[in-house]
């Protein structure tokens, strides 16, 4: 974006500011609707001039970030977070379900900009605190935002940029809090808003592995092997060592670890590829990168991994065959790698997923049934067969599966 085109959007978000403050609704047709309804609880709570962003107990913010795994996660990968704040010259921030900011780092110059408002650990970034901001929004929105200049509510940031993201946990689903990387308004970019969400997926990889398996009684940090995790998101462990693979390699190490007994070639080919015109040298060439990645423990003549495996794909099933139905939903973060052309884990993902769905309506546990529908909105069925053996019983699950009933129907 050009800077005359910048300063032209610039003075337009100056003007609709302007005419909200003076006038109030007459701005709705000048802003998008979510920067005016945040614009309407900022008026009611602070003033236009705030100076600054109100701190939280800083003992208090502090206890929060050393026991989050918001803490683990943002250490792994701070490394690249500093990297692209000093690139860009931009603050970062990750801030707690509230929009209290619990971890920045800054280029130099907008790390000066960021301490004289607040915009530093124990800062409360709701906009009922500061005003309207990209944290706020992605957070309340639970969806990527931007913030250009005046469509802040505070003066103090009309000079200001933000993107920001939310970041949840991979397994749960929880909304841990967001990501936020602002700059001036001057050096807006059209990437912007794609880097927010690219670094919350990042912090998300990186979560610690016993948080997200803390209610399965798992903890397979600490267990020595390969810990690969298929359902929903894709993440692999070695010796509680997060391995940074491509799709592919994840593809080809699922499908060893399901084949213990070890895979010759031309079957690894055909279980990957099926019948697209791959040669097997691109094959021996992914390979070669995943036995340097696994320390050398791939044999070859069958290819065969040298170490304990555990999968999420193992563990749902095991439990489907114990009878323990809520303890394999619980497990079941969604389809097995989604988006993937390998027919052999399509043939599994369509196994595990009829497998989770038959066993719910065999046994529609209602706690279960809620948790399947976050994974599966529009199997209503599942819902429907599940309220009907509730019948009138009080249960409360019932308002959320009517919910959930309501809004797949629409």
């Amino acid at each position: 974006m050009g800077r005359t085109e910048l300063q032209t959007r610039r003075m337009d978000a100056v003007r609709a500011w302007t005419t909200f403050v003076e006038r109030g609704d007459e701005a709705a047709s000048l802003v998008r609707p979510e920067i005016l309804t945040s614009w309407n609880r900022s008026e009611a709570a602070i003033p236009v001039d705030v100076t600054e962003a109100p701190l939280a107990d800083e003992a208090a913010t502090a206890a929060y970030w050393s026991g989050s795994p918001l803490a683990t996660a943002v250490d792994r990968v701070q490394a690249e977070l500093r990297r692209t704040a000093e690139d860009g010259d931009l603050v970062v921030a990750v801030t707690d379900p509230m929009t209290r900011i619990l971890w920045t780092y800054g280029g130099r110059v907008m790390r000066r900009k960021a301490e004289s408002v607040n915009f530093v650990p124990g800062g409360r970034w709701d906009d009922e605190s500061v005003g309207t901001n990209a944290l706020d929004l992605a957070n309340r929105l639970d969806a990527p935002a931007m913030v250009f200049s005046a469509e802040h509510y505070a003066s103090i940031v009309h000079n200001w940029v933000c993107w920001a993201a939310p970041v949840h946990d991979p397994a749960t689903g929880t909304k841990l809090g967001v990501i936020d990387i602002s700059t001036t308004w001057d050096r807006t970019h059209p990437i912007g808003l794609a880097t927010a969400r690219v670094l919350a997926r990042l912090i998300e990889t990186a979560m610690p592995l016993t948080q997200q398996y803390a209610h399965l009684d798992l903890d397979e940090a600490s267990e020595p092997g390969l810990t690969m995790r298929l359902l929903g998101t894709a993440e692999t462990w070695l010796d509680g060592q997060r391995l940074l693979l491509n799709r592919r390699q994840t593809e080809i190490l699922a499908l060893l670890a399901m084949h213990p007994e070890g895979l010759s070639l031309e079957h690894l080919h055909a279980l990957v590829y099926g019948d697209q015109a791959v040669t097997t040298s691109t094959l021996k060439a992914e390979v070669s990168h995943l036995r340097a990645a696994l320390g050398g423990q791939l044999s070859s003549r069958p290819y065969r991994l040298l170490m304990p495996v555990t999968t999420d794909v193992d563990l749902v099933l095991s439990l489907l065959r114990g009878g323990r139905v809520a303890a394999a939903v619980d497990a079941y973060g969604g389809d097995l790698l989604p988006g993937t052309n390998s027919p052999a884990l399509n043939e599994l993902a369509e196994f595990v997923a009829v497998a989770v769905r038959e066993a719910l309506l065999a046994d529609p546990q209602p706690d279960a049934v809620v948790r399947y529908s976050e994974l599966a909105p529009y199997d209503t069925e599942v819902v429907e067969v599940c309220l009907a053996r509730l019948g009138a019983a009080p249960n409360p699950a019932v308002p959320l599966l009517k919910g959930r009933l309501a809004a797949a129907q629409r």
